[in-house]
């Protein structure tokens, strides 16, 4: 999640792909206010587009209702996540965390743990409580048998510490919104049960993005959207939607020099395999 000041672009035509590609945004914040007023027409063109997943991560206790509201209208596209973004982490994160875990014990909705992680962008006061609070929500993870969707921005020493307990643990989970260095990478691979989120960034004029890429097997690739942030071009600065990571994809697999039809099967296999909750039949 990046906070962003965005706008809502005019409709454009997607980019040229196959019409019945099936693909996943395993990284979508649509039940946020910047859609309230046109979230069915949001839908429909992600559908149109061929998502046949959107993952909800969430952000804290407030955020909660909304994204379920969500998921319960559109249950077979939708899916939840649980749990405490960093930047939420203040002096009520114990409480935030009781929330949390009373929902991750109650609701076998959710498909993963997520947004958590480190944040020392915007603040660096907090950053034993995020360390704490990111800990805690691991060993969740861990209990009820979900991958992690880790949030890092400025924070990356500081995340690689605290995974590497956890290295031998069975432990799974996306880095959403990778943007780190090829040595970065490298290191992260070494978290066999990983994969890396891509999103817009990777289409910016400067991104370093596509160097990158070339240390990571597409194999260990998702795509994401982080929407209504992080705006792939030709919309980067306006609001970002979930149908927009065909923009992504045509990106990514230009950069592996691949077809845009097989970048998004091996992507969207390797969503589903990791969300394995989002192939079960029970529903809201």
């Amino acid at each position: 999640m990046d906070s962003s000041i965005i706008t809502v672009p005019a409709r454009r035509s997607l980019p040229n792909a196959e019409s019945k590609m099936n693909l996943v945004d395993t990284h979508s914040h649509i039940y946020l206010e910047e859609f309230s007023d046109d979230l069915s027409s949001v839908i429909t063109r992600a559908r149109e587009a061929g998502l046949t997943h959107i993952f909800l991560p969430n952000i804290d206790k407030e955020s909660i209702e909304p994204m379920l509201q969500v998921c319960r209208k559109y249950p077979a596209l939708c899916y939840p996540m649980m749990g405490l973004h960093p930047t939420s982490v203040d002096l009520s994160y114990q409480k935030q965390l009781a929330v949390v875990e009373e929902q991750l014990k109650s609701n076998p909705e959710f498909v993963a743990v997520g947004e958590i992680g480190l944040d020392l962008y915007w603040d660096k006061t907090w950053l034993p409580q995020q360390l704490d609070a990111f800990d805690r929500q691991i060993r969740w993870a861990l209990e009820y048998q979900l991958p992690i969707v880790v949030h890092c921005r400025d924070a990356f020493d500081e995340l690689h510490q605290s995974l590497l307990p956890y290295r031998y643990s069975g432990l799974t989970g996306v880095f959403h919104s990778f943007t780190g260095t090829p040595e970065d990478a490298r290191k992260l691979m070494q978290f066999s049960g990983f994969l890396f989120g891509i999103n817009g960034v990777v289409t910016f004029r400067n991104s370093s993005l596509p160097a990158t890429l070339k240390e990571i097997p597409l194999e260990k690739i998702v795509l994401e959207t982080d929407a209504p942030y992080l705006t792939p071009v030709p919309f980067r600065g306006k609001r970002n939607e979930s149908a927009y990571v065909r923009y992504t994809l045509s990106k990514v697999a230009e950069i592996y020099h691949k077809t845009e039809a097989d970048v998004a099967k091996i992507t969207s296999d390797n969503a589903l395999r990791l969300f394995t909750r989002a192939k079960e039949e029970k529903r809201f």
